[in-house]
């Protein structure tokens, strides 16, 4: 099963920020959403917020494989 939600530390790892900034960036988002403390970012949310490619974000963060092009 896929996930849908993303945490600081994927943020962490995608952005290249601590995650004391991407703890940050989760609540920006949030408020962005109107969204409570308790609630979940998903990786749709993200990735609009952020302009990354909903795709390849969600592939990376469920360990999809990419399938290589020639």
């Amino acid at each position: 099963m896929n996930r849908l939600c993303i945490y600081p530390k994927e943020v962490a790892t995608i952005t290249g920020k601590s995650l004391s900034s991407s703890r940050a960036l989760i609540r920006l988002i949030k408020d962005a959403h109107g969204k409570s403390k308790r609630q979940l970012v998903t990786i749709k949310e993200f990735c609009d917020y952020e302009g990354l490619p909903y795709e390849e974000v969600f592939n990376m963060i469920n360990k999809v494989p990419y399938a290589i092009e020639h």
